[in-house]
């Protein structure tokens, strides 16, 4: 019953998110020491950034077992996940959390490839 919860709740998190240009998704568990160390170097200057206004920042607690479908391209799994969503599709993700250059790096490159048009590899 738990997990149906937690899935009913994305579905309705990922909707409301569609009204949002973009947010970034951190999906996190209590106790995970990666989450705490992000937590610690990062989301106090987050908001305050530019990559953080172009993707405010959402917290999301991980069921046991993961999630998947509601606009993700994979299912999460592992934590800390931060997801790249615009329009309530995932754009791309980052699994793990090692330190804030690593983090800030990586984000900038999925920020960046969310202004790329999204049919450039068609025909």
């Amino acid at each position: 019953m738990g997990r149906l919860v937690a899935t009913a709740w994305v579905l309705w998190a990922f909707s409301a998110a569609s009204a949002l240009a973009a947010e970034l998704v951190v999906y996190r568990r209590d106790g995970c020491p990666f989450c705490v160390r992000f937590e610690r170097e990062v989301a106090p200057v987050y908001a305050k950034t530019r990559e953080g206004g172009r993707a405010p920042l959402r917290r999301v607690d991980l069921p046991a077992g993961g999630i998947s479908g509601a606009g993700l391209a994979e299912p999460v799994i592992a934590t800390p996940t931060f997801v790249l969503v615009d329009r309530g599709r995932e754009i791309g993700r980052i699994t793990g959390y090692l330190n804030d250059d690593m983090f800030w790096g990586l984000l900038g490159q999925l920020l960046a490839g969310m202004d790329k048009p999204q049919d450039e590899t068609k025909p």
